[in-house]
């Protein structure tokens, strides 16, 4: 598949043909993606096209901690580090809000701290919106925009970014479900192999030898997939 953004010059107003059209085949190709890598590449790609932005990057919420995923310049990863190891900045704010965080100008901001503002004009970013991607009424993840002129993204930027936002949420709650459930059927055919060694060594029925893979997951404080892992490798069970 050609990576997304390439096809893109700028995409119109939202309510307008050219931009339906843009936002319908950038759903087909997120549709078309595998995994969540894949995924949010082809996010920031649309948006580094779509919007005409500077820089594109999404950071992925998992367990409550934030993660660079994807970005499209090393300066956006910096700034995204910067925020995550001090708990702090407009990233942060939009996970937590959670609702779009807009900065306008960089030279004249004063909410943020002075460590981010000074990290934004050294590597020559002056306006930047962060739009958190809501699972569930949760942010899963943040796409972040950033223009190297101030006030790069009024209302009909902003517009076109939270209909992008939206179509993100979808493609990366898909992806994730996807990556969970392959992660399952995964974990429920390691746990049959060790229960059919199980079986065919101590000469046990199924239930008896689920019963002892879970007992030593318990004792052991480990995953069930974990010691059904470990007695595929060494044919002993851990311990």
């Amino acid at each position: 598949m050609a990576e997304v953004g390439e096809s893109h010059a700028a995409v119109g107003a939202p309510g307008d043909r050219a931009g339906a059209a843009e936002f319908a085949q950038l759903a087909m190709e997120l549709h078309d993606v595998d995994g969540i890598d894949e995924t949010v590449e082809a996010v920031v790609q649309f948006a580094l096209h779509a919007l005409q932005c500077t820089a594109a990057g999404v950071l992925l919420v998992t367990g409550g901690r934030p993660e660079v995923l994807a970005s499209t310049d090393p300066r956006v990863a910096a700034l995204h580090r910067l925020q995550i190891e001090a708990d702090e900045g407009p990233l942060i704010a939009a996970i937590r809000q959670p609702c779009p965080v807009v900065i306008g100008d960089v030279e004249t901001e004063t909410w943020w701290s002075a460590e981010w503002i000074a990290q934004a004009r050294a590597v020559g970013i002056r306006s930047a919106a962060h739009l958190p991607l809501l699972v569930g009424g949760r942010a899963a993840a943040v796409l972040s925009l950033y223009g190297d002129v101030p006030d790069a993204f009024g209302a009909d930027e902003l517009a076109v970014a939270h209909i992008l936002a939206r179509h993100a949420s979808v493609a990366i709650a898909t992806a994730r479900h996807e990556v969970t459930l392959a992660q399952a059927i995964d974990a429920r055919k390691l746990v049959g192999q060790a229960m059919g060694i199980l079986m065919e060594r101590y000469d046990l029925d199924p239930d008896r030898a689920f019963e002892v893979l879970k007992r030593f997951s318990q004792q052991n404080n480990r995953k069930l997939r974990d010691v059904a892992q470990e007695l595929i490798d060494t044919r002993q069970l851990p311990g």
